[in-house]
């Protein structure tokens, strides 16, 4: 009979968070790589693709409330994820503090989840990146026919051709019409597919190479994100009636859609997938060469930093254009065309194209190592945490889980993908939180070289503010979600209850008793 809450014990944990060697993961990451990784993922689809369709298809101007919304709830949960990170450095983020504290059936459920997060999350991104790449090429001279722009559109939707981008009718500025523009149904998003592939092969390459790549992008990505506020700023300072107009009502009222207070909490629970970053920073606990000091570095100062910035970016975007007009693949872009400068858009786009990019690299980074920890505890086939013997990555694992994810913006559309990351990430902000406050129970005396404060206070407030953002998904995200679970309990009691390791151990020590 399974034992099914067996905790994976923390010595067991810590002795594999020190053991070196050719079939372990190369601990080369410093805090700055750290925080970069994090502000790699975090600043990418949120600001350039979601803020746009979240403030036209929820919020509004209030989108910026949507942001502090998550970001406090964020907080609640990356203060819990920093203690963990500096007790548990090893790879597999909340899927290893599951199995520390609420047992294996929780760690399983949550390891699962996150494979499908990061698999969403990627998809996502390289969905939006496509439309910030056709619409780079279209102001380049390059104009995208027909054919080439079924690429960017969501499958079995018309959209069309207005101003060097595709967007649906409903996004077209007033009195413009369909009429003789160029348009297109989507079909097959082959720029999205070809994008994961490359990251994929980026990664197997190695970690070191992969996390240097991205420090280097992430400078040009903030560069071009100071570019679009200077010029936003400056013209919203020059034109004080359009931002006026466009921030009126901030708020908008509630309709049949969302607006009101309830658009703003949905808007939140929507934009909830950009701050998936320090997850994914806890991801590479295993690679960090001093993680007790450098992980809740690397996840606080991520976090921190980039809530900022997108309810800076919010404010402006929807100060320079009506946020009606937003729910488009470029809605930055669109922003900055709003100014008139055009060199300004080019760079935005140019910062777009290459910022994504880096995102798509640590969603799949996040994924394959999570798929490495439940491998190595026997809870997946060996294949998962096999590592290369020359590049130190677990590149089957890469392999496979890129080739599968790369079919996803290629065949979905970009809102109902970023819907089903959001479930994903919010689903393990709480068992993360709820596991500090189980952790501090039963072995309050454990060495903590970071402690997260007020507790049991934050783990409460980070498990009801995640669970009411969850409340807010819709239908069809539940739907999926847990049918996926179905799935993983199949081969949970199918397989993984077979080669656990844990399941071996003496029942005195998987108890989770001191």
């Amino acid at each position: 009979m399974a034992k099914l809450f067996a905790v994976k014990p923390l010595n067991l944990l810590q002795q594999e968070a020190g053991e070196e060697g050719e079939h372990t993961l190369k601990r080369s990451l410093g805090p700055v790589n750290l925080i970069t990784l994090g502000v790699g993922a975090i600043i990418g689809a949120g600001i350039f693709v979601l803020t746009g369709q979240a403030a036209a298809l929820h919020a509004g101007p209030a989108i910026a409330l949507s942001f502090i919304f998550a970001g406090i709830t964020c907080a609640f949960a990356g203060l819990c994820y920093a203690e963990f990170a500096s007790i548990i450095p090893i790879a597999g983020s909340a899927y290893t503090y599951g199995y520390a504290t609420l047992g294996e059936l929780v760690a399983w459920i949550i390891g699962w989840d996150l494979v499908l997060e990061y698999a969403f999350g990627a998809a996502t991104v390289a969905s939006g990146w496509s439309g910030y790449l056709l619409s780079l090429l279209g102001q380049l001279g390059f104009t995208a026919s027909p054919s080439l722009a079924r690429f960017t559109t969501t499958y079995g939707n018309v959209v069309y051709f207005y101003k060097g981008g595709w967007m649906p009718a409903a996004s077209l500025p007033p009195g413009i019409t369909t009429a003789g523009l160029p348009h297109v149904t989507g079909i097959f998003n082959v720029i999205a597919f070809l994008a994961i592939l490359a990251i994929t092969t980026i990664l197997v390459v190695g970690i070191k190479e992969s996390a240097n790549l991205n420090s280097a992008i992430v400078i040009v990505k903030l560069g071009v994100v100071a570019i679009f506020l200077f010029l936003g700023i400056g013209f919203l300072m020059q034109h004080h009636s359009i931002a006026a107009a466009n921030w009126h009502p901030f708020i908008p009222p509630r309709t049949n859609g969302a607006f009101g207070w309830k658009g703003i909490v949905e808007g939140a629970s929507s934009v909830f997938f950009a701050y998936i970053g320090f997850d994914a920073v806890s991801t590479a606990a295993q690679e960090a060469k001093n993680p007790q000091r450098d992980m809740p570095i690397g996840i606080l100062g991520s976090l921190v930093f980039c809530t900022l910035l997108y309810i800076i970016v919010s404010l402006v975007l929807t100060g320079l254009v009506d946020y009606r007009q937003l729910n488009v693949a470029q809605p930055v872009a669109m922003g900055i065309d709003a100014t008139g400068v055009k060199w300004g858009s080019l760079l935005v786009k140019i910062g777009a194209v290459f910022g994504l990019g880096t995102v798509m690299l640590v969603m799949l980074l996040g994924q394959s190592r999570v798929f490495f920890s439940m491998s190595r505890d026997g809870l997946l086939p060996k294949w998962a945490s096999d590592i290369h013997p020359k590049f130190r990555t677990p590149w089957i694992s890469n392999i496979v889980v890129g080739t599968i994810v790369a079919f996803l913006p290629a065949l979905l559309p970009i809102d109902k993908l970023s819907e089903l990351v959001n479930m994903g990430t919010l689903l393990a902000f709480a068992i993360v939180s709820a596991g500090v406050w189980i952790l501090r129970r039963r072995q309050p005396d454990l060495e903590r070289p970071f402690k997260t404060p007020f507790v049991p206070v934050v783990p409460i407030l980070g498990i009801l503010s995640a669970f009411y953002l969850m409340v807010n998904l819709p239908l069809l995200t539940w739907i999926v979600v847990l049918v996926w679970l179905a799935i993983g309990l199949a081969i949970y009691f199918g397989y993984s209850t077979k080669h656990s390791r844990v399941q071996h151990l003496p029942a005195s020590e998987t108890s989770g008793k001191v």
